[in-house]
């Protein structure tokens, strides 16, 4: 066997004298490691000895194999093993999905049977001793299917829903008063229906694993966001104590939602390296990572408003269908956020889920709220012009201090000061209402506006923090850097609170020998993290001078007993605190949109997004996040969309070639506003996380500007140039 001994012991500050201040802008520590190139990610790693896999996956959606024709692949010179359901079967345990209390992205287990249940599946591993062997391999795999029609989208007729509150014991559907009885005595009333489609995460770094063996012990080399499911779920599998599995990730090349958990193509790699005795490696590729990982679900809403003359909303009703797997029960419940937004005498919102013929959804940046409130703020917009009134101006009326539907008072409502200093920044003052009133240089020029909401998330962590003789510290936790600054975030809590230089701060992530985080997600990383380091920093200048050292355990205040133990052992555990408030980040975009007379081609020259957030740590990474959000907001609006194959359930645009994401070209002048949103409710350090509220409301701002520069109203995303032709 071959031991692991590159594993990275750190990150800490080149030179860098200075103590750090909260609240000021601050480089990113690790920025010397990736322009160096020498950052220690998963997929770099190369072992003595190491195999190389590849996957074969299936052709149908449905149905099983009957045949398997592996003499080609098994004939070629350098592969090493083939792996198919008749090598595995039972080899692997199964475990549930994560949000069903188990560990992983998808409950299926491929490999296990000769059913199949979606295209795409993994129906076998080949190793080699090269990575171009081993693809070889894998594509000169046949298979021989009885197929049987698949339903492939919620579009399809035979696709069957059920109400949410069915699936899920938890959800309640939102519900006060009588809102038909509302509806009939508005003077002005909308009643739209909008769609949102399957969208992939496409990370510029594509699913990798690295397993070796020790005797029986297991340590992986994976870009995951939660490395304790998957050191619990891979033990589970295995049969093995998750103490005889080792799960690292120092640096993960963006995930926005993938690489959720335990993904399916762990277990086999590990399969693989026990029976060989030696490493493997697997590179999962662009096309197979569209069915390997997961996806944000197409949705389907039916939004009714209704209003008196003067713009204030009496009944508001956001109906809505998500799809999911026939074997696992994923949805993200979006009408909690859409329906609580505005003021209404009467407030009904309904979900379902349908099941298809495909894999597993799973969350993307902001996964209910990036396709709930497209649909909202477009009928608010509509509202808005069927009222001749302002949209801003049509928002203030119906701004609230509580939910309407439970009457939970917000923590903080500064939703209008963002759209007020949001509205400064863009000029706004100076927009036409009227739509299709501005043409320059042959292009029809509008404005549109939308906002963002998100409730906050927290959730237990453990950490360890210890400060030698010398004054130098040194923070451990088993959390993941995933782009987003959590190395120079935990440095700089560190050296302000203890009064040490930047550059005497370590920070070690990213390992399962380290104390237990929780998940990567939810816009939950600061919020949790920096609340437990500040407190731990607390108890360890209670402690004597000289060499010191706290393990320190976080719950956050309200959170159930239960909660470090959930966290110990794996499970998802993020909370909305406090139980009897609402925790919101606000925002609001501002957008200019360009279409073509003749062509129908959409520029966007200008955004501006003003965003409330609690307290900014770092000026400078939380404006790179807003940027971030922001762009793939106009992606998702006017790009982004997964082409499936209704009559065999295939990913038709499995590359960047055919699946549209912006390029540099695409993005013009982005304007960030923050928004001071001081909240001592939230939590003690005043934090709310603020990775995901970028991206929500774009979609809509872009619509609403379309709509205001040729006066075609599109409810179907992605926004595309043959809509708006005449």
């Amino acid at each position: 066997m071959v031991a692991v001994t590159k594993i990275m012991d750190g990150v800490r500050a080149r030179s860098d004298r200075e103590v750090a201040a909260l609240g000021g802008p601050h480089e990113r520590i690790d920025g010397p490691l990736k322009v160096c190139g020498v950052a220690d990610f998963p997929g770099d790693t190369i072992l003595p000895g190491m195999a190389h896999a590849a996957l074969a996956v299936s052709a149908i959606a449905c149905g099983r194999i009957t045949q398997i024709y592996r003499e080609a692949a098994t004939a070629m010179p350098g592969v090493l093993l083939v792996l198919t359901y008749e090598d595995v079967g039972e080899a692997i345990a199964p475990i549930k999905h994560l949000m069903a209390g188990g560990w992983a992205n998808s409950s299926w287990r491929p490999l296990s049977s000769p059913a199949i249940r979606y295209a795409g599946q993994i129906v076998a591993l080949v190793v080699a001793e090269t990575p171009e062997i081993a693809a070889a391999g894998a594509a000169a795999m046949r298979f021989a299917y009885a197929g049987e029609p698949p339903v492939a989208t919620l579009a399809d007729p035979r696709c069957t829903t059920q109400p949410l509150a069915e699936v899920d014991p938890e959800h309640m559907d939102r519900r006060k008063g009588d809102l038909d009885a509302a509806l009939a005595r508005a003077a002005v009333r909308i009643d739209a229906r909008y769609t949102t489609p399957i969208q992939h995460h496409n990370p510029i770094e594509l699913p990798s694993t690295t397993c070796v063996w020790e005797g029986d012990t297991l340590t992986v080399l994976e870009p995951t966001r939660y490395i304790g499911a998957a050191q619990h779920g891979l033990a589970a599998q295995f049969g093995l104590k998750p103490e005889q599995v080792r799960i690292v990730s120092h640096f993960i090349g963006g995930h926005f939602g993938s690489k959720l958990a335990l993904s399916q193509h762990t277990a086999l790699c590990a399969l693989a390296a026990r029976r060989l005795g030696r490493p493997v490696r697997l590179e999962v590729s662009r096309r197979d990572q569209f069915t390997v990982a997961n996806h944000r679900t197409e949705t389907r809403h039916r939004v009714r408003l209704g209003a008196t003359r003067d713009g204030t909303l009496l009944g508001v009703g956001h109906d809505a269908a998500t799809a999911s797997s026939r074997f696992d029960d994923f949805a993200m419940e979006g009408t909690d956020v859409s329906t609580a937004i505005y003021a209404a005498e009467a407030v009904a919102g309904h979900e379902r889920l349908g099941r298809v013929d495909r894999n597993t959804p799973g969350p993307m940046r902001a996964p209910p709220e990036v396709p709930f409130l497209f649909a909202m703020e477009s009928a608010m917009d509509e509202l808005a012009h069927a009222l001749a009134m302002d949209p801003i101006e049509l928002r203030r009326r119906n701004d609230t201090l509580a939910d309407p539907v439970t009457g939970k008072r917000f923590t903080t409502r500064p939703l209008m000061r963002c759209f007020d200093a949001a509205a400064q920044a863009f000029g706004w003052s100076s927009r036409i209402a009227q739509p299709r009133a501005t043409l320059r240089d042959g292009w029809w020029i509008g404005h549109g506006c939308a906002a963002a909401a998100r409730p906050v998330k927290i959730g237990p962590a453990s950490l360890r923090i210890a400060q030698d003789a010398t004054g130098a510290v040194r923070i451990e936790t088993a959390h993941h850097e995933i782009g987003n600054g959590l190395y120079t975030l935990l440095a700089t809590i560190a050296s302000e609170r203890l009064g040490v230089p930047l550059g005497a701060v370590t920070v070690a992530l990213g390992d399962t020998r380290l104390p237990p985080a929780g998940i990567s997600g939810g816009s939950s990383t600061t919020t949790s993290l920096a609340n437990a380091l500040a407190e731990a920093c607390a108890a360890l200048k209670r402690q004597p001078d000289g060499a010191r050292e706290v393990a320190f355990d976080y719950v956050p205040a309200g959170a159930g007993c239960d909660a470090l133990d959930e966290l110990r052992a794996g499970h998802i555990k993020l909370l909305t605190l406090p139980k009897d408030q609402l925790a919101w980040a606000f925002g609001a975009h501002m957008i200019e949109a360009h279409v073509h007379a003749a062509t129908g081609e959409i520029r966007i020259p200008r955004h501006v997004g003003a965003f409330a957030a609690g307290r900014v740590l770092n000026p400078l990474t939380a404006r790179s996040q807003y940027l971030g959000g922001m762009a793939w907001g106009l992606s998702s609006a006017l790009l982004e969309k997964t082409e499936v194959d209704p009559r065999t359930g295939v990913y038709l645009n499995r590359d960047l070639a055919e699946y549209l994401v912006p390029t540099a070209a695409d993005i013009a002048e982005q304007v960030v506003v923050m928004v001071p949103d001081d909240d001592p409710t939230v939590n003690r350090e005043g934090i709310k996380g603020l990775g995901e509220i970028g991206i929500i409301g774009v979609a809509a701002a872009v619509a609403n500007a379309v709509f205001n520069a040729t006066g075609v109203r599109v409810r179907d995303l992605p926004i595309r140039g043959e809509m708006l032709l005449d």
